[in-house]
């Protein structure tokens, strides 16, 4: 009866397996045990993939012999786009690659250049090998094709040239999900957001803004917008409106325009200089006196829920180096870097999901912005300094010699400044209850209050200024600082800005996920190296030989009774 029993449970256990496999086959499911939840789609892409019908190409580039750090990310791309395939109705082909595999150097130069034209860029970085360390070229890039469409992919994100790969591994990884899924949605809608880069009151020229209008038309439809000459039409075929360092006052019939683009739903971007403070001014003219810019803004501004005020912050603790000249040797001048306190780095809110993650974002005699109370409307703070800076009011007179100055750490002894605020709600007409301004003949429209809309305001006009080379006139990467070789967070600010703004699905959220390194601590292996290998080494060895012995004397002792 037992023996019966032993082969009916062994029955049912084998028939389990096979009922469970087969099921398998037919429903999807993955268990999560990490605490992170890393391997757990959210859904907000599982309801993409679901209602998805066309099929869907994935080719990525992160193939190959790779360094430690970039396996890590391609096994974090590896296990997302399974993911995909599993939840996806429609068909997802997955292909690996290694583009650049048996070519010369000469041809992988070529393909770089070219593969750098559709917006997929490469990285240098060092491999081990058994013969040493050499130089290897990483494409940490995919792209996703659906009906002949197709969008790149960034894999590696927050890249900064002076830093090490391990925290850009991960927060690539992490960011994973929502770059892989904000792309796929706009290759299946087709539809590119309109983003207009304003032009008409001496706002940063084409060549400062080319890195942020190329980047931005790899996926959105972008241009200029005069804002004297577009029509009602006009705005209404805008989705985002970027106003970037304007110098000259703006018009009522140019804020009329602003606010009818508002009152309609649009969203703007607002990066002002309230002050005209400016470093080559100090370099050719020996100094400055910074004035206030008068934008005719305030009180435009101030009716939404903000106010940039008039002053100009100092940050001793974190900032960005500047070249100075040291003199001159054998007729040449010699230049140094030299930390400049009026240029802060900003850091990131790590709570808001349009910053949360980034690099600290670099600043030009940045102002401070403050919130005002309006109904309706939610504010929250995005960009903040140091708790270490002191703000200074105008006019204030600058020169460089400034730099060598002795400073008191105790006139520094503050709280964060704020430099960044988002604006979110149905925001109040400007215009509600006033007369038309010249040149508008008929109202655009007479509602009091806005749609639900958004828009930031930034305290500094150089936030999205790439840097030009002397040399050639070629634009630099945005947020890429040529004098101390260092990459900023501006290019993913911006990016992760017009996101949030043109996706009313509000994807970014899936930027919240946080994704552990567990590191061994580098200290402690260095104090316990010894320790460690003895019991890793020498430890299960010495046990082997106790068993042995063991197991000696016991069967002696067993078997001589």
């Amino acid at each position: 009866m037992a023996k019966n029993k032993k082969w009916i449970n062994s029955v049912v256990f084998i028939a389990a397996l096979v009922l469970l496999n087969v099921a398998g086959n037919y429903f999807f499911h993955r268990f999560d045990f990490t605490e992170d939840k890393r391997f757990t789609l959210g859904e907000k892409t599982k309801t993409l993939l679901a209602n998805n019908r066309k099929p869907i190409t994935i080719t990525v580039f992160l193939d190959g012999q790779l360094p430690p750090a970039f396996k890590r990310l391609q096994a974090g791309v590896k296990d997302l786009l399974s993911d995909f395939a599993a939840y996806s109705t429609a068909e997802v082909k997955l292909v690996y690659i290694d583009p650049l595999a048996g070519l010369t150097v000469e041809e992988q130069d070529t393909v770089i250049y070219n593969m750098a034209q559709y917006g997929i860029e490469a990285t240098r970085t060092a491999l081990k090998t058994e013969s040493g360390t050499t130089e290897k070229i990483v494409v940490p890039a995919a792209v996703i094709e659906v009906d002949g469409k197709q969008m790149p992919v960034k894999l590696l994100q927050n890249f900064n040239v002076a830093g090490g790969y391990e925290e850009n591994i991960n927060r690539s990884i992490e960011n994973l999900e929502y770059t892989f899924t904000s792309n796929l949605k706009k290759v299946l809608n087709g539809y590119n957001p309109r983003i207009g880069f304003t032009e008409s009151n001496e706002e940063l020229t084409d060549l400062e803004l080319e890195d942020a209008r190329v980047t931005l038309a790899n996926n959105y439809i972008v241009g200029r917008v005069n804002l004297n000459t577009i029509t009602k039409e006009g705005l209404d075929k805008l989705d985002m409106m970027i106003i970037a360092k304007p110098k000259k006052p703006f018009t009522e019939t140019e804020k009329y325009k602003i606010n009818y683009f508002v009152m309609n739903g649009g969203r703007v971007l607002w990066s002002i200089d309230q002050n005209n403070a400016d470093l080559e001014n100090l370099r050719t003219q020996n100094g400055q006196l910074a004035t206030a810019r008068d934008l005719n803004l305030d009180d435009m501004l101030f009716m939404y829920g903000s106010r940039v005020n008039y002053n100009i912050i100092a940050d001793p603790a974190n900032n960005v180096e500047i070249p100075v000249s040291t003199g001159a040797v054998g007729g040449q001048s010699q230049m140094q870097l030299m930390h400049w306190i009026y240029y802060p780095i900003l850091l990131p809110d790590t709570t808001h999901s349009v910053v949360k993650k980034l690099d600290g974002i670099k600043s030009e005699f940045p102002s401070t912005v403050d919130t005002i109370g309006v109904k309706g409307v939610q504010k929250s703070y995005i960009l903040s300094t140091s708790p270490y800076n002191k703000i200074y009011n105008l006019p204030k007179p600058f020169s460089l010699q400034m730099i060598a100055e002795q400073l008191d750490p105790r006139e520094f002894q503050s709280s964060p400044q704020h430099v960044g605020l988002m604006l979110e709600g149905n925001f109040p007409s400007v215009f509600a209850g006033r007369p038309l301004p010249a040149g508008i003949d008929q109202p655009y429209t007479n509602v009091a209050n806005s749609k639900s809309s958004k828009m930031i305001v930034l305290g500094d006009g150089d936030i999205f200024k790439n840097q030009v080379s002397e040399k050639d006139g070629s634009a630099f990467p945005l947020g890429f600082d040529r004098y101390s070789q260092r990459t900023f967070g501006n290019k993913a600010l911006l990016l992760n800005i017009v996101d949030y703004f043109t996706d009313d699905d509000n994807l970014i959220t899936l930027r919240d996920k946080e994704v552990k390194i567990r590191l061994l601590d580098k200290a402690k292996i260095k104090l316990e190296k010894t320790k460690w290998q003895f019991i890793n080494v020498v430890a299960p060895l010495l046990l082997l030989i106790f068993f042995a012995i063991f197991q000696h004397y016991y069967r002696k002792y067993k078997y001589a009774k």
